[in-house]
């Protein structure tokens, strides 16, 4: 990362944001298109409506302690790298190009995908294609929003801002219509009439968590927010207060407005509701919301995931063919090249597939939540390994938090793979993570 930030002033970020401002950055970032999507799996695969809502309370929980966790790592060494740093200063450059690895080829991917599947999958409600439908918007999206972002085009803070309102407005629909249509919807099994066995539970909150998902990034603005230290734990807590009462409510409304089998059998959650409360219509405008949503998100990861890309080439003498930034555009294009190669192999891969969103979920959890395990390790280690560091904010009740965040991390590793085990997906991203192995043994080679 040093020739990435040899131009960069030593001087650290000041701290002239203000808890409103980092509260709303926080927020904004979290909320994405996968609350569309998310409450059909948990639902059906918790198959009560009482353990469905406790999954989302404890999903806010979870949150809650991993991003106290990220938020002494990120003041403690502040970098660009973040997890890349994080995983190289606890446990070696090995390790942690292996984590770049699975960032560039498996979980930002496969996050691009899932999000194209969202997207095709709500488009197609407003404007359907036919029999693949979802599948041609999801490819559709990839290429185009993989153009916008080579060109250079990038949208200003105010069209951001304008996207957010427009995905909020559609929560705030979903949640009216729910209670709306709540008197005709199919009756509801009464709450916790039934019990998911532990492994189902912990597939749930795979979905759940996958939806909180956006915290870890957030956690870097700590070191930015007025008040110095006393500041940041009001700021993070409120945070994830107001994401888990928004997620709440609105999983109250779909199983009000739907039903518990109705909600589980739902492609697309918001969509359907709104079809039953406002008619065709309704369906139609929040199907337009959602994909707006969709694209907010696909458009932050590719940015993400190409520069991810960009990193290991600078790194990496082996890869350095993606370690090219075209200065006159702004943007890494060779790095935006082979995201978008690998994301359109798994749209397609997903396209065979019963749910293609479902797919990119089997095949991006397994990895993503072993290296955030590893994150979560890592505080411990550093702790250790560097115990004279100042460490501006300590996760509070330690060593309990990061205990929790840690234990979490390692049984949804389990969970993911145990019931993805029989299942391609899983299959083809731990062959992706040996090829990483095999080539980290010729990086090291290539002088």
């Amino acid at each position: 990362m040093s020739e990435q930030l040899a131009g960069c002033s030593s001087q650290g970020p000041e701290r002239t944001l203000s808890a409103f401002g980092a509260i709303a950055i926080i927020v904004g970032i979290v909320i994405g298109a996968g609350i569309f999507k998310t409450p059909s799996m948990v639902a059906g695969v918790t198959g009560d409506a009482g353990w469905m809502i406790v999954a989302w309370v404890l999903g806010g929980v979870i949150s809650l302690a991993g991003a106290l966790c990220y938020a002494e790592l990120a003041t403690t060494y502040p970098h660009a790298g973040g997890d890349y740093h994080f995983i190289a200063q606890a446990f070696g450059k090995h390790l942690s190009f292996l984590y770049a690895w699975a960032k560039a080829t498996v979980i930002n991917t496969g996050s691009i995908a899932l999000l194209a599947f969202v997207f095709g999958d709500y488009m197609s409600k407003a404007f359907s294609l036919g029999t693949h439908s979802s599948a041609i918007w999801a490819v559709g999206i990839v290429v185009a929003m993989t153009v916008v972002n080579i060109v250079g085009i990038n949208a200003a803070s105010w069209v951001q801002s304008l996207l957010t309102i427009i995905e909020v407005t559609g929560l705030v629909c979903v949640a009216i219509a729910g209670f709306i249509v709540a008197p005709d919807a199919p009756a509801s099994p009464a709450l916790f009439s039934s019990n998911p066995s532990l492994g189902m539970f912990g597939l749930a909150m795979v979905f759940v968590l996958l939806t909180y998902g956006g915290w870890n990034e957030a956690a870097y603005i700590s070191a930015e927010v007025k008040g110095g230290r006393r500041a940041i734990v009001p700021v993070i807590v409120i945070s994830i207060v107001i994401l888990t009462l928004v997620y709440v409510v609105v999983n109250i409304a779909v199983v009000s407005g739907l039903g518990l089998a109705g909600l589980a059998g739902s492609q697309a959650v918001a969509a359907d509701l709104m079809g039953r409360a406002f008619g065709p219509w309704g369906e139609r405008v929040l199907g337009v919301f959602v994909s707006i949503s969709a694209l907010t998100s696909i458009n932050a990861t590719m940015i993400v995931g190409a520069r991810t890309n960009y990193a290991l080439g600078r790194d990496w003498r082996a890869l350095r063919f993606m370690g090219y930034w075209h200065a006159d555009r702004g943007s890494p294009i060779t790095a935006y090249c082979v995201q978008s190669a690998l994301s359109l192999l798994l749209v397609i891969f997903g396209i065979w597939q019963t749910d293609g969103f479902e797919v990119m979920v089997e095949f991006t959890a397994p990895v993503f939540w072993f290296f955030l395990f590893l994150v979560g390790l890592s505080l411990f280690v550093l702790r250790v390994k560097d115990p004279a560091t100042e460490r501006p904010f300590k996760v509070p009740l330690y060593p309990f938090t990061p205990i929790l965040f840690c234990l979490t991390c390692a049984y949804l590793t389990y969970s993911s793979i145990t019931y993805a085990a029989s299942k391609n997906a899983v299959h083809i991203s731990l062959i992706v993570m040996a090829i990483g192995v095999v080539a980290l043994f010729f990086t090291q080679r290539v002088k």
